[in-house]
C-alpha cells in the first residue's frame, strides 16, 4: 500500500521521500546516505555522500519552502511556526568562551557531542538541528562499537544515550563501557528516557546514575528544548569538567614544588598534601588523608598556645607566617618556616586552610614569631615572591649549598635529596630511610646485638650489653634474681704490683728453658701460658724482645737493643700481675697473634715496615695499665679516667696516652727518640688508631667497615681477575687498593682485633684456660659492684648462677665468628677457622651437659671448675 508523499526538512536541506514504516522518525525518512554527518569547523556540513551544504543554502531551503512545518507525535500535534529571518538565521557561535577559575583564565572550545541512537527519529534530529542551529559539533553512531570507536576518536564533551528502549542495546552497559576509559572523568554522558504520563509512576534512575550517567533528559524532539538542553550542559556540567581537569593541572604544579603543601579542610582533617610533604614528614598521602593534621605532626617542640594562636589568625581570615616544628614519621624533629591560610568559601566561612612549610632553618628573615596578613579580595595585602606567600630562601642558604667544604657523607646526603626530587613516592619513602640511617652516629653498629637477642637469650644479651655500651644496668636482672651473692671488699683493681724478673738486656741473655719455649713463636700453637710460668709472669719482655728484633725494630728505629729491652720492662711492669686476664701475658699473647698475622702472605705484600712496627707496638701497650674492669664500671663508679675522657672509650684512651707519656719520659726507654718527626707522627697516629679500636663498643663498626671495603673488595677483584685472565688474586691492582692508607687502616683494625680476641682460636687447652681467667675476672667485678651498690654490668657473670659454656658460645656466636671467617678470607689463617671449629663444639657439649645436669639436680644452672 503506498502513501501520499510528504516534505520533510532537515540539516542537510530539503528531501523528498515517502514515509517508511519502520522508522521511529516523526519528521522524514531520507537516504542512507545522509545517515553520517560530520560537522565543519568552518560552518559547513558535510555528509557522508561528499555533499556539502552551507549555512546560507539551508536558510534558503528552510525560507523559501516551509512556511510552517508540522510535525505528528503520537496523538499530539507539534507547529513550528514559520520564523523570522532574523531568528531562523543559522549562526556559528565564537569556538572558544573564556572561563575563570579563580585567577585562572581557561578556554572552552566548542562542544561536542555524540549522540547513540540505534535509528535517527524525532528525537534525535531534534538535537541533531540544536546542536546545528547552535554551533556545536555533533557525531551520530548507531550501535554500541560505533559509539564507543567515535568516543575515544573523537573525545566528545557530551555523550547522548538513547534510553528509551533497550530493545536494540543496553544504555546502561554502554555508559560503563565509556567510564571505563581513562579520559572518561572529563565527559558528561545524558540519558534519554521516555515521557510516562502524569498518572503512571515514574521509575528510578538512581540505577542508571551508578552505571555513569550524568543527567537525563525526558525525550521531547522540539528543537528549542533540546537548544536549551544542551547550552544547559554546556555553561554548566561542561564547565566544572573543564574546571576540574584545570585543578589537575594545579595539583601537577603543586607535586613538583620543593616546599610541602598540606590542604586540610576548615575541621583540619587532611584531604591533599603534595610530594614534597611526603619527603618532610615521611609519611605517604595515603597515611595521612583524612587524619587531623595536627596530630600527625604533633610534639613537645612547638608552644602549647600555638595551634590556639593559628586557629585564632585563620578565624580572623588572616595568614599565619612563622616556625613550626614538624615531627617525621621516624620520630624526629624538624623545624620548619611554615605558612598557613584560610580560604574562604560560602558566607566568608572557612572552607579549607592551607599550609605551606620548608626545612630550612635559616629564619634570619623572620622579624617575629607570627606575621599576620590580611585578606583583601581573596589576596595577601603584601607582596610576595613564593609560592601562596612563602618568601623565597635567602642567598645564604644557597652559598652554604655551593660550598666546596663538604664532607663525604654530605655529598652522598646530597645526591640522595636530588634524586628524590624526580622521584616515585615509593623510592622516596625507602631513600628517605637510607637518609634517617645515614644521619646516625653509629652507621656500621647492628640493632640486633641489643635488641633482637634479649627475648631469646638474656645471657647473650647481657654479655654483649656488657661489653659494648656504657648503660647502666640494674643491680639484679630477674632472671638472677633468687641467687644469693655474696659480698666482697673492694678490689685494688688500681695497684701496679708486679713480681720482678731477672733482668735481661739482651737476647744473648736469655736462659735455656725460656728460649726452648720462644723457638716455637712462630708457629700458631705456641703456649704462651707456658712462657708466663717459666718466666715468672714477665712473659712480655722475653716474647717481645724476640719478636721486635725479628721485625727489626733496632734498625728501623735506629736505637739499641738495651733501649728495647728497658721499653718492654718499663711497660710490662705498668701491667697488673694482679689481673687473671688483662695482665702482661694477655698482651704477650695479643703480640704473637698479631705477629702471626703479619707474617701472611697478604699482609707482607700490603704493609711496610712502619705499618709492623705500630701494629706490633699497638699490641704490646693496647690494655697498658689496665684496672681489671671494663669501661662501664668505672662510668658507674665516676673513676677519675671517665671523668677525664669524658665517659668515651676510657680505657683505651689512657692505655694508648700512658704509653706515649712513659715512653718519652726517659731517653733509656724511649724507642722514638731517633724517629723522623713526620716518621713519628704516621707511627702515632696508627698506634693510637688501633689501641682504640680494641674497644668491644665499636665493634660492628670496624667490622662492617672492613668487610664493606676489604672483603668486597678483594672479591670483586678476584671475579675481575678471573673474568680476564690478568693473573692471581694478589695482583698489581688488588694490591694498589688494599694498601691505599684508609684501607690499610681498615686492615690493621681488624688485625689488633682479631688479636685481641683470638682465645676462642687458641688450641683447646689454651683456649679453655683463658676463658677460665676472663670469667672470674668478670666475677670480681660483679662482686665489687653488689658490694658498692653499684649498677652491675654484666649480671650473667655471678659466680653463683654463671654456665661458662654458655657465656663462651655467646661470645663465640656474637663477636668471633664473623670476624674471624672475614679475616680468613683476607689473609687465608685456616689453623685459627680449625681450633674456633673445635672449640665451639667443646663448649657446646659441656652446655648441653651442664644443662641436663641442672634440670635432674633441680638446681640453678651452674658450672663447676670441672666443667671447664
Amino acid at each position: 500500500m503506498g502513501c501520499t508523499p510528504s516534505i520533510h526538512v532537515n540539516q542537510t536541506g530539503l528531501v523528498i521521500c515517502r514515509e517508511s514504516e519502520d522508522s521511529n522518525s516523526h519528521i522524514a525518512s531520507y537516504s542512507a546516505a545522509y545517515h553520517t554527518r560530520v560537522v565543519k569547523s568552518d560552518g559547513t556540513t558535510e555528509t557522508s555522500s561528499g555533499v556539502a551544504v552551507t549555512s546560507l543554502d539551508k536558510q534558503s531551503a528552510f525560507k523559501e519552502l516551509i512556511p510552517a512545518l508540522t510535525l505528528k507525535q503520537g496523538n499530539e500535534s507539534l507547529n513550528i511556526e514559520a520564523q523570522t529571518q532574523t531568528s531562523i538565521r543559522i549562526e556559528m557561535k565564537s569556538t572558544n568562551n573564556e572561563v575563570s577559575l579563580g585567577p585562572m583564565k581557561l578556554k572552552q572550545k566548542t562542544m561536542s557531542i555524540l549522540l547513540v541512537f540505534a535509528k535517527e527519529d524525532a528525537q534525535s534530529d531534534g538535537f541533531w538541528w540544536a546542536a546545528d542551529k547552535i554551533g556545536y559539533k555533533c557525531y551520530i553512531a548507531h550501535n554500541p562499537e560505533t559509539a564507543m570507536e567515535n568516543y575515544l576518536d573523537k573525545h566528545p564533551d557530551v555523550v547522548i544515550i538513547d534510553h528509551r528502549n533497550s530493545k536494540h542495546f543496553d544504555a546502561e552497559a554502554l555508559c560503563r563501557s565509556l567510564r571505563a576509559t581513562e579520559s572518561s572523568e572529563h565527559t558528561v554522558i545524558v540519558a534519554v528516557t521516555k515521557r510516562y504520563a502524569l498518572d503512571k509512576e515514574e521509575p528510578s534512575f538512581l540505577p542508571s546514575i551508578t552505571a555513569g550517567f550524568n543527567k537525563r533528559i525526558v525525550e521531547s524532539p522540539n528543537i528549542s528544548m533540546c537548544m536549551n538542553e544542551l547550552l544547559t550542559l554546556e555553561y554548566g556540567e561542561v564547565q566544572s569538567r573543564l574546571k576540574l581537569s584545570a585543578c589537575k593541572a594545579v595539583f601537577s604544579a603543586l607535586d613538583n614544588v620543593s616546599d610541602a603543601v598540606e590542604i586540610s579542610s576548615e575541621d583540619h582533617e587532611v584531604q591533599y598534601v603534595n610530594h614534597a610533604f611526603e619527603r618532610l614528614t615521611g609519611y605517604s598521602s595515603e597515611e595521612v588523608l583524612g587524619k587531623n593534621s595536627s596530630e600527625i605532626v604533633k610534639n613537645d617542640r612547638n608552644r602549647p598556645d600555638l595551634n590556639d594562636t593559628i586557629n585564632s589568625q585563620l578565624k580572623k581570615g588572616k595568614y599565619w607566617d612563622g616556625i613550626y616544628h614538624t615531627r617525621r614519621k621516624s620520630g624526629e624533629i624538624l623545624p620548619s618556616h611554615c605558612h598557613i591560610c584560610p580560604v574562604l568559601g560560602q558566607g566568608g566561612k572557612i572552607s579549607h586552610v592551607i599550609s605551606i612549610k620548608n626545612s630550612t632553618t635559616d629564619t634570619s628573615h623572620i622579624l617575629k614569631e607570627s606575621t599576620e596578613f590580611n585578606l583583601v579580595n581573596g589576596r595577601l595585602s603584601r607582596q610576595s615572591s613564593g609560592l601562596h606567600g612563602v618568601p623565597r630562601r635567602k642567598e645564604s642558604i644557597a652559598r652554604i649549598h655551593s660550598m666546596t667544604i663538604e664532607a663525604p657523607i654530605t655529598k652522598v646526603i646530597n645526591i640522595i635529596n636530588a634524586a628524590q626530587e624526580s622521584s616515585p613516592i615509593t623510592v622516596v619513602q625507602a631513600l628517605d630511610k637510607v637518609l634517617e640511617i645515614l644521619r646516625t652516629s653509629e652507621l656500621y653498629s647492628p640493632y640486633f646485638a641489643q635488641q633482637n637477642m634479649k627475648d631469646n637469650d638474656p645471657m647473650t644479651s647481657d654479655l654483649v650489653s656488657g661489653l659494648v655500651s656504657n648503660v647502666k644496668r640494674s643491680l639484679t636482672p630477674s632472671y638472677l634474681s633468687d641467687v644469693n651473692s655474696n659480698s666482697s671488699g673492694k678490689q685494688g683493681h688500681h695497684s701496679h704490683l708486679h713480681i720482678p724478673s731477672p733482668v735481661t738486656s739482651s737476647l744473648s741473655q736469655v736462659p735455656d728453658h725460656i728460649q726452648e719455649i720462644l723457638d716455637k713463636d712462630y708457629t700458631w700453637e705456641f703456649n704462651v701460658i707456658e712462657l708466663e710460668k717459666v718466666t715468672n709472669k714477665r712473659p712480655l719482655l722475653y716474647l717481645g724482645l724476640k719478636t721486635l728484633t725479628r721485625f727489626g725494630i733496632c734498625d728501623f728505629f735506629q736505637i739499641e737493643e738495651s733501649v728495647v729491652a728497658n721499653w718492654l720492662k718499663l711497660v710490662e711492669g705498668r701491667y697488673h700481675s694482679t689481673n687473671t686476664y688483662h695482665n702482661s701475658t694477655h698482651a704477650a699473647d695479643v703480640m704473637h697473634a698479631s705477629a702471626f698475622f703479619l707474617e701472611r702472605e697478604r699482609n707482607k705484600a700490603v704493609f711496610d715496615q712502619m705499618d709492623e712496627m705500630a701494629c706490633l707496638i699497638a699490641a704490646i701497650v693496647h690494655d697498658l695499665d689496665h684496672p681489671g674492669r671494663t669501661n662501664a664500671f668505672l662510668v658507674n663508679e665516676k673513676n677519675e679516667l671517665a671523668i677525664l675522657y669524658n665517659d668515651q672509650a676510657v680505657l683505651e684512651n689512657h692505655h694508648s696516652a700512658l704509653a706515649f707519656q712513659l715512653t718519652w719520659k726517659d731517653d733509656s726507654v724511649n724507642i722514638f727518640k731517633n724517629l723522623e718527626t713526620d716518621d713519628y707522627k704516621i707511627l702515632r697516629q696508627n698506634i693510637i688508631d688501633m689501641v682504640l679500636a680494641t674497644e668491644m663498643k665499636q665493634h660492628f663498626q670496624h667490622l662492617n667497615k672492613f668487610i664493606n671495603s676489604i672483603n668486597k673488595g678483594c672479591l670483586k677483584m678476584d671475579e675481575t681477575s678471573s673474568m680476564s685472565g690478568n693473573g692471581s688474586p694478589d695482583s698489581t691492582m688488588m694490591l694498589n687498593q688494599l694498601s691505599a692508607p684508609e684501607n690499610k687502616t681498615f686492615i690493621k683494625r681488624i688485625l689488633i682485633k682479631c688479636a685481641d680476641v683470638a682465645n676462642p682460636c687458641r688450641p683447646l687447652d689454651v683456649c679453655k684456660e683463658w676463658g677460665k681467667r676472663i670469667a672470674e675476672e668478670y666475677f670480681l667485678q660483679t662482686d665489687e659492684e653488689k658490694a658498692r651498690g653499684l649498677p652491675v654490668v654484666m649480671p650473667v657473670f655471678d659466680r653463683k648462677s654463671i654456665r661458662i659454656p654458655k657465656s663462651q658460645l655467646s661470645f663465640i656466636d656474637v663477636f668471633i665468628n664473623e670476624m674471624f671467617e672475614s679475616f680468613d678470607d683476607y689473609c687465608d689463617i685456616p689453623e685459627l677457622i680449625s681450633h674456633l671449629q673445635t672449640n665451639y663444639q667443646y663448649w657446646k657439649e659441656r652446655d648441653e651437659e651442664s644443662s641436663e645436669k641442672s634440670e635432674q639436680e633441680n638446681l640453678p644452672n651452674g658450672t663447676t671448675e670441672d666443667d671447664t
